[in-house]
């Protein structure tokens, strides 16, 4: 296992870092580019992207980089002498708690909701006002959380 450590870090790293990425263009421009499309659009599109994102890539990239998390938080854990053992278990806990955790607790949910509505309802405005704010909110800390954790797994490599 301590000979894997470093090629595992690395990987969680990149997953980390590609699972950031994808958050952070939400983040700053695709949410801003769907807010700007009529309502029953703009729901459309999300609905869209919803499930266009559930592909074996992806899903690999954000659940994939979580269970690896756990590997290594059993692996800094047990290896708490070792050097970088304090950044390879923040990383691994601070992807873990924001990455595929929030997705589960709070956006998941919010795109439940989002498809669950009748796009030119007075109710589907209200619902996608909620998910602009409230998703948009909890995609900020998804994206704060993988791409700190990114930075962890590479402090805990030096």
């Amino acid at each position: 296992m301590i000979k894997l450590l470093p090629t595992l870090t690395i990987i969680a790293a990149i997953g980390s870092g590609v699972v950031g990425g994808v958050f952070f263009a939400f983040s700053n421009f695709i949410m801003a580019a769907l807010a700007r499309l009529p309502v029953p659009s703009g729901i459309a599109a999300m609905n869209s992207i919803n499930i266009t994102v559930i592909t074996p890539t992806f899903m690999t990239a954000l659940f994939g980089t979580g269970l690896l998390c756990l590997v290594l938080i059993a692996a800094a854990i047990m290896g708490w002498s070792r050097s970088g053992s304090y950044w390879l278990l923040a990383g691994a806990v601070i992807y873990l708690i924001g990455s595929p955790i929030v997705t589960m607790v709070f956006n998941v949910p919010l795109n439940d909701a989002l498809a669950a509505v009748d796009p030119a309802s007075s109710n589907g405005a209200a619902v996608w006002a909620n998910h602009l704010s409230q998703w948009v909110m909890w995609n900020h800390v998804r994206t704060i959380t993988a791409i700190v954790a990114m930075a962890c797994f590479i402090l805990s490599l030096l």
